[in-house]
């Protein structure tokens, strides 16, 4: 018999979206941020959520997982925020569809796209995208042949590639990166390196100021993928050099006193001349999403 204190009627489309965040981020505190609340207001809302339902969704003693009900209104959640949104962007963006062919680096692509693509199928489902990985000079080639609506490029500097269409996000802070608790000797004669093959920009910063230094090194690992170079460095190969917003986990700043400090790189954006106004939306809308992450 239907428990008559339940009142799912009252399941409401900030309540699905709040399920839904916490599902990706596993934390209150995160998904609270993206949806500009406190997270004790989430936390209440949740609760509020999980009573009208006489349902426990959200295991708080196991990472914040959902329980078997939770995924099912995940689920739920999901096709109805997709619809919802679709609703909106009918009136708001009807133009908005297409196929945009976007290029960019790897270590891009695997820290900040995964959720900024599946935002936009979310909010923007008839905008398709097509993403291709490579180093920035590959990139650049490919984007005069027209293979691109538009790239994402790292840069030593604004006047490197001077375009019409560029807009600058930011500059990287570059700094030497190891394994967590290195067993690494570094000495000015031994300094074992892990870099992508030319041409990569974060290749050359390390390079030009160590020889500017007199400080040799020896390259112990070189690779394409940004994935295999982390890989090499948590198995403690050698050190490496990222950019100081985007060292993934199990990697740490590496300090030392022979080391030197690295020049900072610059982050653009290359749109085609007659790039539709589908890409110029893209580009902005990809924008503010790694400015909001970085910064």
């Amino acid at each position: 018999m239907r428990n008559p204190n339940l009142n799912p009627a009252n399941i409401e489309i900030q309540d699905m979206q709040a399920l839904v965040g916490i599902y990706h981020d596993r934390s209150f505190s995160k998904a609270a941020d993206k949806l500009n609340k406190s997270q004790s207001a989430l936390s209440q809302q949740i609760a509020k959520l999980e009573n009208n339902l006489g349902a426990i969704l959200v295991d708080r003693d196991n990472q914040n997982r959902l329980t078997e009900k939770g995924e099912a209104l995940y689920n739920y959640s999901k096709q109805i925020l997709k619809i919802h949104q679709e609703a909106i962007n009918y009136f708001l963006n009807p133009e908005l569809s297409g196929e945009i062919r976007f290029g960019l680096p790897e270590d891009f692509a695997t820290l900040f796209l995964p959720e900024i693509l599946m935002e936009l199928n979310l909010k923007y489902p008839n905008v398709h995208v097509n993403v291709e990985c490579d180093l920035t000079l590959n990139l650049l080639k490919r984007f005069h042949k027209k293979h691109f609506d538009l790239v994402l490029v790292k840069t030593t500097s604004l006047d490197d590639f001077p375009h019409e269409n560029e807009v600058e996000i930011w500059d990287e802070k570059l700094v030497w990166v190891s394994k967590e608790n290195t067993n690494i000797s570094i000495c000015k004669d031994n300094i074992p390196l892990v870099l992508s093959p030319k041409p990569c920009v974060y290749r050359k910063r390390a390079i030009e100021s160590l020889n500017e230094e007199n400080l040799s090194y020896k390259l112990v690992y070189t690779s394409a993928s940004f994935i295999g170079s982390c890989a090499a460095v948590k198995a403690d190969m050698g050190i490496t050099v990222l950019p100081q917003n985007m060292i993934p986990e199990g990697l740490n700043v590496f300090e030392h006193s022979l080391l030197p400090d690295l020049k900072n790189t610059h982050i653009s954006f290359l749109l085609k001349n007659d790039a539709p106004s589908s890409v110029k939306w893209f580009a902005n809308y990809v924008l503010k999403k790694l400015k909001r992450d970085n910064h």
